[in-house]
């Protein structure tokens, strides 16, 4: 199996494997999930259709190893910017771009597929559960030292404030993947302005602050 490049080089299993995930990715974005087949996968990838069984062992197994590598690292971005020395409404504005990156690089579409097939395949629905549970997780979290920091939640725990953000990002992101633009239905402004509202508080709090020392 070449690698393409000197045509005589071998690929590694791990190379082989990146082409594989590369290959199922793009081919997802073409034809969507129900239309995938990993004939059509291992074709993209340029190798034999038993390399896809081998290291995947089904077409399920290989899009749900797309999600969880791509959700891995884009994860680890959101954490550090959270965990970064900013006030929360730059951080906001930050998330909302994060968000037309990962529409762009299809990230998005891949996610919304598979939470789709995990509405009658239960195996599916527990992947895409536990790679979700990292955003709630890191939202609460968040949501926790913004409570420490302004003095409360009002009535929301910083759990359910988690659940309210990632909400609004997966609901905005279905509408954006149907196909509503923002003339019919103002998605992206009304997430950015949150961002204003959060900038207000955050600006009202300080001056609060300054004014008791």
């Amino acid at each position: 199996m070449g690698r393409g490049v000197k045509g005589t080089d071998v690929a590694t299993p791990a190379e082989t494997r990146a082409q594989i995930l590369a290959a199922g990715k793009t081919a997802l974005l073409d034809v969507g999930y129900a239309g995938l087949s990993t004939r059509r996968i291992a074709e993209a990838a340029g190798v034999p259709l038993s390399q896809i069984h081998y290291h995947f062992g089904s077409r399920q197994n290989l899009m749900l190893a797309v999600l969880e590598e791509e959700n891995t690292v884009l994860l680890e971005r959101q954490s550090r910017l959270y965990a970064a020395e900013m006030p929360l409404w730059i951080q906001w504005d930050q998330a909302c771009d994060f968000l037309e990156e990962d529409l762009t690089s299809g990230y998005v579409r891949v996610l919304q597929e598979m939470t789709a097939a995990g509405w009658s395949d239960g195996a599916v629905a527990d992947a895409v559960r536990a790679d979700l549970a990292g955003w709630f997780a890191l939202l609460a979290g968040t949501a926790s030292k913004v409570a420490q920091r302004v003095g409360g939640l009002g009535p929301f725990t910083a759990d359910e404030v988690g659940v309210l953000i990632a909400t609004w990002f997966l609901g905005i992101e279905t509408m954006i993947l149907l196909g509503f633009d923002e003339a019919s239905l103002p998605c992206r402004s009304a997430l950015r302005k949150v961002g204003h509202l959060l900038r207000a508080l955050e600006e009202s709090h300080a001056g609060e602050e300054f004014h008791a020392g």
